[in-house]
């Protein structure tokens, strides 16, 4: 049997391996359904008893280093590693590596280790901006995909809001680029699929089924600050601003392919920088960048900004370690600072939900202040259910915005 015409039986349906040419010049495999009257017509009735592989149905397994097509029976529809290792000096990698991950280097290195040696890792989204242009973030993607061939899908935003998204459903990395996910359902879709293991695919003319996912995100965009909604608290972020290249070369990206067999090489015998500590493997404090603490303040709720000021006028006035604080004394500093905000549950909401700050269990007296028309802090007593917030706590919220 030709390679170019490998025939499958796979549960009780007929599939023809093929490549299927892209706009690229690349090919990508797929299977064709194809029946057994047209095997038998092309190449005669025995070819079907001993040229057909058998198997018990799909799975998928990603593995690179260790890569098996038939898994207790099943067709692995991961596809196969494409690269030897070779021993060789990864230079232009490296530096191109250095641009992106600056001083997070190390965790960058990490990063395509995880991917290489544990592609069943969950990990954080990777996200790459910049509102200057040619800084090699689509190069970036290029080269990711270069490494991992197949297993890894370059989307639009279309692509990805879609509901049919088996092509990209069943791949290892997810690249979107000129990322612009605004919507609210967006960013839930893309957080709750960077720590899922399994997720209902779907394709056009078929039922939805239930899949194991191992997807993991890479997010590049020209817009820092709303490419994505990012709550206050998020950990599931890796956004790194990427500055403009220094030089510009139109050869960049074939001689970073040329280096892949020496940078996998490199990952394989170098040594984990970051034990796993987290289910994404690394900590918030790992992953916080000024980039993504911009994010974070580009999509804090305007109400919480205004409540922080308060307090840090409050506590820097009276000279205060901490301070206690009903909803409604809240309410009342928001009124006589003239902000429109008069609603009791959304500052609840933002106290016990984004701060999450629990109220006293008893009402008890507390310390009440007051701002007066000179704009002065009075003190006098109140009692009720209190909150109570440290100055450094303050201190660091005002620090985000």
């Amino acid at each position: 049997m030709k390679k170019e015409t490998k025939y499958l039986r796979i549960g009780t349906s007929y599939f023809k391996e093929v490549r299927k040419p892209l706009s690229s010049g690349d090919t990508m495999t797929t299977l064709i359904p194809w029946s057994a009257h047209c095997i038998r017509l092309d190449h005669g009735k025995a070819f079907l008893k001993d040229n057909v592989g058998l198997y018990d149905g799909f799975c998928f397994v990603p593995s690179h280093l260790h890569y098996e097509q038939k898994v207790a029976g099943f067709y692995n529809r991961y596809q196969p590693f494409q690269h030897t290792p070779r021993e060789g000096d990864p230079a232009t990698i490296t530096d191109f590596l250095r641009h992106i991950f600056g001083e997070q280097i190390e965790m960058g290195y990490d990063y395509f280790k995880v991917l290489l040696e544990k592609p069943t890792q969950i990990l954080p989204i990777l996200c790459l901006v910049s509102e200057e242009r040619n800084t090699g973030k689509t190069t970036f993607l290029h080269f990711v995909k270069s490494i991992f061939g197949e297993n890894m899908t370059i989307n639009s935003n279309e692509d990805f809001r879609s509901n049919f998204n088996i092509e990209w459903a069943q791949k290892l990395i997810i690249g979107v680029d000129e990322t612009f996910l605004d919507r609210k359902e967006d960013s839930e879709r893309i957080k709750n699929l960077s720590t899922a293991r399994f997720y209902k695919a779907e394709a056009k003319g078929f039922d939805r089924q239930e899949i194991e996912f191992f997807g993991k995100f890479i997010l590049c965009s020209n817009n820092e600050d709303h490419f994505i909604i990012a709550e206050p608290g998020e950990i599931r972020y890796w956004v790194r601003k990427i500055p403009a290249l220094k030089f510009d070369n139109e050869k960049l990206l074939a001689m970073l392919q040329s280096e892949i067999p020496y940078f996998i090489h490199f990952l394989i015998h170098r040594d984990f920088a970051y034990q796993q500590q987290t289910r994404m493997w690394f900590t918030a404090g790992q992953l916080a960048t000024p980039a993504l603490k911009k994010l974070l303040n580009q999509n804090r709720n305007k109400l919480e900004l205004e409540i922080a000021h308060i307090l840090l006028t409050i506590v820097d006035e009276k000279d205060l370690d901490e301070i206690r604080f009903c909803t409604a004394d809240v309410q009342d500093w928001l009124n006589k600072k003239h902000v429109r905000y008069k609603d009791l549950i959304q500052i609840k909401r933002i106290l016990q939900n984004v701060w999450k700050l629990v109220p006293a269990k008893n009402s008890l007296s507390y310390p009440q202040y007051k701002f007066l028309t000179d704009g002065s802090v009075s003190e006098q007593t109140g009692k009720g259910r209190y909150y109570t917030l440290p100055k450094k706590q303050i201190n660091e919220y005002n620090d985000i915005f």
